[in-house]
């Protein structure tokens, strides 16, 4: 019979996924927790089943990058981006680079253009948004949200950059076209560079410390000379200046020229 360790391995030759790297116990549990609610006996047998089905294998993987989004989540933070971030970064250049790292949905790439393009137009905005889930990265090129994720955005932002379609609201094609969705796996491909900000919220909790190390590093390195990270509520990077980073404002990291 299949334990964990075997499950992981089968895992990563289907995904390329490496549940090592996330926090054992939490995820084990989730896990286990999927398998009972689809009727599965074992490991075995969820692993046979997810070979055979697509419904199933994208359940899983959805379930696996535990995808939360919201518009506009946390509003201060998104009126620290403004007020102070965003013109600190504009100083410096005119045409500003971010990546959304796991961006889920597209909720964050679209409220990050949506909040620059009070201060810059949107021509001036390049936005790479990533994602391990293949199937939530499809909604977010759709751009069509029901007003339920929409509610806790300001109605500005709604009327200037929606059309309603019905129950629902699409993302215009002036916000799309300053954002590229693409693919992902933090722990495994190559990062791209040269990026004013890197926004990655609410997903590293889910790593392992030594999974974590590394990325903070690899976020460092893709960045520009006083770039910014901005982080989520419940991840402040302690001992930031181990990853060549020192603390801006909370959640906000500037990455340090020292080495």
């Amino acid at each position: 019979m299949m334990d964990y360790e075997g499950f992981k391995t089968e895992i990563y030759k289907m995904t390329d996924i490496n549940l090592s790297l996330y926090k054992e116990k939490q995820m084990k549990r989730r896990i286990d927790s999927l398998i009972s609610k689809n009727g599965f006996a074992d490991y075995s047998e969820y692993v046979k089943a997810l070979k055979g089905s697509k419904a199933l294998f994208n359940e899983f993987i959805n379930y696996l990058t535990i995808n939360v989004s919201e518009f506009y989540r946390n509003p201060e933070q998104w009126e620290v981006l403004e007020k102070e971030i965003f013109p600190m970064l504009l100083n410096k250049t005119r045409k500003i680079k971010i990546w959304s790292a796991a961006c889920s949905t597209g909720d964050e790439p679209y409220t990050l253009a949506m909040v620059l393009n009070k201060l810059v137009p949107l021509t001036n905005v390049k936005i790479v948004a990533t994602d391990i889930d293949r199937e939530v990265l499809s909604k977010a090129q759709n751009g069509i949200y029901t007003s339920r994720s929409l509610a806790s955005l300001p109605k500005a932002f709604l009327d200037n950059h929606f059309t309603k379609s019905g129950d629902s609201y699409k993302v215009k094609d002036e916000l799309k076209n300053c954002i590229e969705f693409r693919h992902h796996n933090l722990l495994k491909d190559a990062y791209e560079k040269e990026f004013d900000m890197i926004v990655c919220r609410n997903v590293l909790i889910y790593f392992t410390e030594e999974a974590k190390s590394e990325i903070y590093k690899k976020f460092n390195d893709a960045l520009r000379d006083d770039g910014i990270l901005f982080v989520g509520s419940t991840e402040q990077i302690i001992q930031s200046v181990k990853y060549n980073f020192k603390p801006l404002k909370t959640f906000f990291y500037l990455k340090s020229k020292e080495v």
